[in-house]
């Protein structure tokens, strides 16, 4: 399982790829909202200038802010000449119309992530159509199942009265799984798996038992991630045994 860091924020970028563990970058345009208004190339810019410091050859997912397929396909072309990164990956949502886009990206030699993906047929096709990775939602899967307002409940009863899904594909667990399993048994499906929308650190560690190559993180996840009070009790102790030792 791979570390990827879901941030737009340029310190916290810097923190996770001093550390050495983040093997990649992913940002959309809800992070890139949270930061100061500036000019998009611009901060994107900066974010690779910081990899290319620190982890030259880490990955970088950039979304595209439009559903029209002329618009994807300007934009991904515009970011590959602007950013001029060898490890660019352009994040296209999933749909019926993004499909051919994704496509014809891949005829360009594009890297392309399939986002928001929720169900086990979506990341088929999103891979099938040439899609390198495809993005799972880990939390909002969930969501789908145990979110008790009327959103989630219409959808979901619709969904399975149409026999398109089950209850446990609300279940991130199964659903990476079952991707997992099938990308696993088809070789012409040459694409990775990453779970995103984490909650919680055991979150983390659940879809990568589950199956998914890469788990997107937010940062604020990382101290927890490497922290335990048992960690905490042993070292305190050998650094005590040691000094009563030097006495």
């Amino acid at each position: 399982m791979k570390i990827f860091v879901d941030t737009a924020n340029l310190s916290e970028i810097e923190a996770a790829l001093r550390r050495g563990f983040v093997r990649g970058i992913t940002t959309n345009p809800s992070l890139l909202a949270k930061e100061p208004k500036t000019a998009f190339e611009g901060h994107i810019g900066k974010i690779v200038e910081l990899i290319k410091k620190y982890q030259p050859e880490a990955h970088l997912s950039v979304e595209v802010f439009s559903q029209d397929s002329d618009e994807i396909l300007e934009q991904a072309r515009r970011f590959r000449d602007e950013f001029q990164y060898e490890h660019l990956s352009i994040k296209v949502q999933v749909g019926w119309n993004e499909l051919e886009v994704i496509h014809k990206l891949k005829k360009e030699n594009f890297s392309v992530n399939c986002t928001c993906c929720m169900m086990v047929s979506q990341a088929v096709m999103a891979a099938a159509a040439g899609a390198k990775y495809v993005s799972f939602f880990w939390g909002r899967i969930r969501d789908g199942g145990v979110k008790i307002d009327s959103f989630n409940k219409e959808g979901r009863e619709l969904m399975m009265k149409n026999k398109i899904a089950r209850s446990d594909d609300f279940d991130p667990v199964s659903v990476v799984r079952k991707t997992r399993d099938i990308f696993d048994h088809c070789s012409y499906l040459d694409a990775e798996i990453i779970a995103g929308s984490m909650r919680s650190v055991l979150d983390v560690v659940d879809a990568g038992i589950a199956g998914a190559h890469i788990v997107t993180v937010p940062p604020k996840f990382f101290p927890d991630m490497i922290s335990h009070f048992k960690t905490d009790e042993v070292v305190k102790q050998f650094l005590t045994d040691f000094k009563e030792w030097l006495k």
